[in-house]
């Protein structure tokens, strides 16, 4: 049997700088029972320009301000992977640099995650792979073409832990946008387990990608979504994660194969809802039956509908009250 879906509550940089949001943020996936909580662990100078020079003069990048106003020190993800091992969730992150990969690997993660923005970054793909540990690369913004060479970079350092997770880079992404086809392209052309992030504001999209069989679901999440930041607007509060997580469990288990596919309750129902041969009036002993003698009617007899030619046309070998169900065994 398949395993679980790996549900991801995407927390990113959800927490701006404070180490107390970033443990609610965990114990807000612990309630919604996430099977991890994820982290980005961003070094903004490994990321960013701190200024961009325009033709004479430079100007302040004030994403890169932001970021580094917002960013925990490496040693906040050290406690919080240590909380996340107390409230028994796994940990993981999004990584950015080769800080952020070798942090990774000594926490002795789950997966290492690489978002869409690096699916061109050889080295970092690389770099994560040589840890021989299981990788998310996200593939936002890819051609198909740029997704097999980023494989191709990945399985050359000799590890196959791969799961590509579909995902459009737009926030929020309607429903039309999710193109939740492209799902069953990577599964069939690259054999790797596949996964969905989820940037749509419903869980509608979700339950279509569980429904196609992913392995990973990723969800971006917050405390609140008024407050100041990059990620918070298109995130779900704590009430709309718990049902998330909660609605790809229950189309996980609707898509569930069943044998055999009749269960216990729907045999009742069977009982009632089927029709039987009864006896259209009484039936005298020697009675050669023709149709007008029998009745197919609810509820399931011992005999079906499409049975009945087994007794046309034969005698019957005692007498047969009025509605009482006809059986092979007092035909002849």
């Amino acid at each position: 049997m398949k395993q679980e879906i790996h549900i991801i509550a995407e927390a990113g940089s959800n927490h701006n700088g404070k180490i107390d949001t970033a443990m609610k943020l965990i114990d807000t996936a612990v309630l919604a029972k996430a099977n991890s909580v994820k982290f980005q662990i961003i070094h903004p100078e490994k990321l960013y320009l701190p200024k961009f020079f325009n033709e004479d003069r430079y100007i302040i990048n004030q994403v890169f301000n932001q970021r580094d106003q917002w960013k925990l020190p490496d040693e906040a993800y050290f406690e919080l992977a240590a909380y996340c091992k107390e409230k028994n969730i796994f940990f993981s992150a999004s990584v950015f640099d080769r800080r952020g990969v070798e942090m990774l690997d000594v926490l002795d993660v789950d997966y290492i995650k690489i978002a869409s923005c690096d699916l061109n970054n050889s080295f970092l793909i690389k770099l994560a792979a040589d840890t021989g540990r299981t990788v998310i690369i996200s593939t936002g913004m890819a051609q198909l073409g740029e997704i097999e060479k980023a494989v191709q970079d990945f399985t050359s350092m000799g590890n196959n832990n791969l799961v590509l997770m579909h995902c459009i880079s737009v926030y929020p992404c309607t429903l039309s946008q999710t193109n939740l086809s492209f799902i069953d392209l990577l599964k069939n052309y690259f054999g790797f387990p596949v996964g969905f992030s989820d940037h749509s504001e419903t869980n509608l999209a979700g339950a279509i990608a569980v429904s196609k069989g992913v392995d990973y679901i990723e969800k971006h999440f917050t405390l609140n979504r008024d407050a100041e930041g990059f990620d918070h607007a298109y995130s779900m509060e704590p009430n709309q994660m718990i049902h998330y997580v909660s609605d790809m469990r229950a189309c996980e288990e609707a898509c569930r194969s069943r044998f055999p596919k009749i269960q216990e309750n729907e045999t009742e129902v069977k009982k009632r809802a089927r029709r039987g041969l009864y006896a259209a009036h009484d039936l005298e002993v020697g009675r050669r039956l023709n149709e007008e003698d029998i009745l197919m009617v609810r509820p399931e007899g011992k005999l079906y509908p499409n049975e009945v030619e087994l007794i046309v046309g034969k005698k019957t070998l005692r007498k047969i009250n009025q509605y009482e169900p006809i059986s092979l065994g007092i035909v002849k």
